[in-house]
């Protein structure tokens, strides 16, 4: 990395927030991403959060490592995109960064501050530039989907899954789990798969409890 760039950390390591550390890191950019111990990512195969269960995975040929907050600029300083658990966000008062970016989507403001760095940006609703951060960025589908925001706020939470071609109903892509417990996958994300097939299974105490349908 570039000393005519400047550290960029990045709260979260999910899609969206992979997507802003490859663009950034192929700029010249050292990128360190934080995340919380169990991530929730979703599209797990473009996500850097994955390097928290693994310890390293490549996203379009860019590796994330999983790192501690002391080893992080040894990381970027490899050509790596380093991911650290941190929920509780200490790495911004040890790192400094010159820019923070909140990309956890939450589509609420879980700590962000304005103070937190020279330039602070923060993804979907939840946030008000000008009072959490210096830019907000709109994530919500339709016209307005990237743009930034330099005074007020993005759409709200709809609470309703964005449309996606093909699919009629927009809640029927979104399948939640029918009972607590771990996660078992029956098919690898970019199977296809039929309308009722069994996905997955959410096992606890070592017993599939429940089967999710497609």
């Amino acid at each position: 990395m570039s000393a005519d760039f400047p550290l960029v950390l990045i709260r979260g390591a999910g899609d969206l927030a992979s997507g802003i550390a490859l663009r950034l890191h192929r700029c010249g950019f050292p990128v360190v991403m934080t995340e919380i111990a169990q991530p929730l990512a979703v599209r797990r195969t473009v996500a850097f959060a994955q390097a928290v269960f693994d310890g390293a995975c490549t996203v379009e040929e860019v590796t994330g490592r999983r790192c501690t907050i002391e080893e992080a600029m040894a990381v970027t300083a490899a050509g790596a995109v380093a991911v650290i658990v941190d929920p509780e966000g200490d790495a911004i008062t040890a790192l400094r960064p010159p820019v923070v970016v909140d990309a956890i989507m939450a589509k609420r403001n879980t700590g962000t501050r304005i103070t937190d760095a020279p330039l602070v940006v923060a993804l979907g609703p939840g946030f008000t530039a000008g009072v959490d951060c210096h830019a907000v960025v709109e994530t919500n589908r339709g016209h307005d989907l990237g743009r930034v925001i330099w005074q007020g706020s993005a759409e709200a939470d709809t609470g309703t899954p964005g449309e996606v071609t093909g699919i009629g109903r927009r809640a029927s892509r979104v399948l939640r789990a029918p009972a607590a417990g771990h996660v078992i996958g029956r098919v690898a994300i970019g199977d296809r798969v039929a309308e009722g097939e069994t996905i997955a299974a959410i096992r606890a105490g070592g017993v599939d409890v429940a089967e999710i349908p497609a």
